[in-house]
């Protein structure tokens, strides 16, 4: 009875300090928008999210345009520096990204010049400079990989109007040392073929140049210890471009904020899975005693499988003369790239499936379980995340995506939890491990083959959240509830993430 009692109070202790920190990083993240003044705006469809500082007048502003898969959300690090540091700031969501319901085009290399971001710039221009705090006579421009490249042209097409230009791991634009005004280049030294890419720029842009008199100013930072999507979250990138904009506006650099908001995101969504370790007694499967035990050797040998089929699939169905059919993988589902994810998941799930051979039947207890998982990872990863890094609030066009998306994503991590049902810690490490290599190095073959280029960028993210999909694995511990789970929370990413086909 002792050691009872002394478990209970220390799952009670477990979900008392989850509470706390879920409490406190919600504090954290209101804390960063004191002071400054907020207003979601929508212009011609286009969603728009306007920041400044409290009592402004005649600020100077900045438009910041996100990168490909990415959202006005996505850029929130560089307008909180830049709202706390004086200026006025509009985000916007392009064309078939994150809450834009209007359709990206499908052909990937033309849509990344495509005149439909010029037209998304142009309207986001329009209504910032209508903003009363705003002094529009004062405007500059910044973004990251597409974004880079749509304000580069804006600011080359533009030159009078924008004072300066910072682009963040950018796409190409025909800069010239007149045009556009007052350049800055980034890239992350982890980023390879961007750190060339901006060299390449900067030496077409007239190379250093300290000359903001002139307008004719010319630098590349590269960020220390950052890649293409974590650059985004680095203090180093904003301050840069903090104090460049400060150097081409004449002013000075009195602001020392820094954002956090990704630490407060990070402690909320381990808060949640603390409560989930302090909540998973309760959902112990009783008929754990009975349960059959998957052989080691099909587990792994299906999941050595599964990318080998996924790849040959993938890869046959592009392998044509007509371009119209690789523009049609791309676009599997509705989706530009994130359809051919699902695709790939579908295929490798069902070889992996078919390795274990014969399944548990199901019950509605796991069902239910599988939704309350889910449940608790839609508002562990993505509530904050809302409010922090990413769209997570499906539009309608995105939701009708998500149950298809979901279904094929389901036997690759109903077999995920069948592999790693009743592991130890040692074990389910060895799993993570063993996904994470699977996703990343299948997806890096996939995507050399089928030129799914985009998701080279992506790599990165499939062990994070594998390792985030196994924590909730050793605390929910039944196959078909996590199964269930995970796919549906894996069809919301990538039905918030990627772009609307058209």
């Amino acid at each position: 009875m002792p050691s009872l009692n002394n478990m209970n109070r220390r799952r009670w202790f477990l979900l008392l300090v989850s509470l706390v920190l879920i409490v406190l990083s919600w504090w954290g993240i209101a804390a960063a928008r004191n002071g400054l003044i907020v207003r979601s705006l929508e212009r011609e469809g286009v969603p728009l999210l306007y920041m400044a500082p409290q009592e402004a007048q005649k600020a100077p502003a900045v438009l910041v345009a996100h990168g490909y898969a990415g959202s006005k959300q996505s850029m929130l690090g560089y307008a909180h520096v830049l709202a706390h540091s004086g200026y006025a700031v509009m985000l916007w969501d392009f064309v078939g990204h994150a809450a834009n319901p209007a359709s990206f085009p499908a052909s990937l290399p033309v849509s990344l010049e495509h005149g439909s971001l010029q037209r998304d710039l142009d309207i986001a221009a329009a209504a910032l400079v209508e903003q009363p705090e705003v002094d529009p006579a004062r405007l500059a421009l910044l973004g990251h990989l597409m974004g880079g490249g749509a304000v580069m042209r804006a600011g080359i097409a533009n030159v009078n109007r924008f004072a300066a230009t910072v682009a963040i791991s950018p796409t190409s634009a025909n800069v010239t040392p007149a045009a556009p005004r007052n350049l800055q280049l980034q890239a992350g030294s982890w980023e390879g073929r961007f750190v060339e890419n901006t060299q390449w720029m900067l030496r077409a842009a007239g190379g250093e140049n300290p000359n903001f008199a002139q307008a004719r100013a010319r630098s590349l930072q590269i960020i220390p210890n950052v890649a293409h999507i974590t650059i985004l979250f680095s203090n180093a990138s904003h301050q840069a471009a903090k104090t460049w904009l400060n150097a081409a506006f004449n002013l000075p650099n009195t602001d020392n904020y820094t954002d956090r908001r990704m630490i407060w995101y990070a402690l909320h969504l381990g808060a949640w899975l603390l409560l989930l370790s302090a909540i998973s007694p309760i959902l112990a499967d009783p008929t754990f005693a009975a349960r059959a035990r998957v052989r080691p050797l099909k587990s792994w040998g299906g999941l050595l499988l599964a990318p080998v089929a996924a790849i040959g699939v993938l890869t046959l169905a592009s392998r044509t003369n007509s371009p119209e059919n690789l523009e049609g993988l791309l676009v599997v589902g509705g989706l530009l790239v994130g359809g051919a994810v699902a695709l790939w998941f579908l295929v490798g799930g069902v070889v992996w499936l078919t390795f274990l051979g014969r399944l548990p039947r199901p019950t509605l207890r796991n069902a239910l379980l599988g939704v309350a998982l889910f449940a608790l990872l839609w508002v562990a990863f993505g509530a904050m995340a809302q409010v922090v890094w990413l769209q997570w609030w499906l539009i309608p066009a995105r939701l009708k995506l998500w149950p298809v998306l979901s279904l094929a994503c389901f036997p690759w991590f109903l077999a995920a939890g069948l592999s790693q049902q009743d592991a130890g810690v040692g074990n389910r490490i060895l799993w993570w491990l063993g996904q994470s290599v699977a996703l990343v190095g299948g997806f890096f073959l996939t995507c050399y083959l089928v030129q799914l280029g985009f998701m080279f960028l992506l790599l990165p993210v499939f062990p994070v959240i594998i390792a985030i999909l196994s924590l909730a694995a050793a605390q929910v511990n039944e196959a078909w509830s996590y199964g269930i789970g995970s796919a549906l929370f894996f069809g919301w990413i990538l039905a918030a993430g990627f772009p609307l086909a058209g």
